[in-house]
């Protein structure tokens, strides 16, 4: 079943078009990973994605219901959850806080509740403890509870974040870049984060320029260049794909390879 349907997106500043008639399905329970070269058009996609980018043009469907152009928050009421390329990590919270705070679209909110401390309030905000520490436990942080987020390495921040967005529940988890600037051993914790997210049923939209976790993780890639689509298939399909060879190595230099042949 498609989850996400994204049909002839369009965004441009000024003149420039960072994205031009982009169509892609999602489907439920999936990880498709949208890769390309720097300035292909990824980053502009995800934020219209998720709300932050209103598009020029085209339809994005979650389950069937339109959201092109709504404002951020119904993108995140919908059910769509995301994490950034640049941390938006709390930092003068804790971890468990920081996990918390994504919480808040699923908390029932009353003045009155709050001002009285009643039972009720009481225990959500218990219950919501409780689901910020399985979290925690889940992208492995429990060590890191009580820990102010600006003490966390950076690795650990990464992924405080991804748990801070499956806070919200959401049906469609989008991650731009989650491995980026980390080593070897952080990213291979992400992969198996990532591996583990989607055997237990999360629909996640990954982009990343780390290609190794891109085909260890993905069920289908779609790659953008110059805002375009420009192929789109299983990992295998597209890493066979000459145009998306062409699109990431440049095309061959055939004197060169000549003069390499005959040498």
């Amino acid at each position: 079943m498609t989850l996400l349907a994204v049909q002839g997106l369009g965004k441009a500043f000024g003149g420039v078009h960072a994205n031009q008639d982009v169509s892609l399905a999602v489907r439920a329970g999936t990880v498709h990973s949208i890769i390309g070269p720097n300035g292909a058009g990824k980053t502009s996609l995800i934020n219209m994605l998720s709300g932050v980018y209103r598009p020029d043009a085209g339809s994005i469907r979650l389950d069937g219901a339109e959201l092109a152009g709504l404002p951020t928050h119904r993108f995140a009421a919908a059910g769509i959850g995301r994490t950034f390329q640049n941390l938006q990590v709390f930092f003068n919270m804790t971890a468990l806080e920081n996990v918390m705070t994504g919480r808040h679209l699923r908390e029932p909110g009353s003045l009155l509740a709050s001002l009285l401390r009643l039972p009720s309030l009481v225990r959500a905000e218990a219950a919501c403890r409780d689901a910020a520490q399985r979290l925690l436990r889940a992208v492995g942080l429990a060590a890191w509870e009580d820990a102010a987020a600006d003490a966390m390495p950076y690795g650990a921040l990464k992924r405080l974040e991804i748990a801070r967005a499956l806070a919200a529940e959401p049906k469609l988890l989008l991650l731009d870049e989650p491995a980026a600037g980390l080593n070897a051993t952080e990213a291979h914790d992400i992969d198996a984060l990532i591996k583990r997210l989607a055997a237990e049923g999360t629909t996640v939209v990954l982009v990343e320029h780390n290609m190794k976790l891109v085909m260890g993780v993905s069920d289908r890639v779609t790659v953008l260049d110059r805002g375009r689509v420009l192929a789109d298939g299983t990992p295998d399909e597209v890493s066979r794909d000459p145009q998306v060879i062409e699109a990431y190595l440049g095309a061959a230099d055939d004197t060169a390879g000549a003069a390499h042949a005959r040498g």
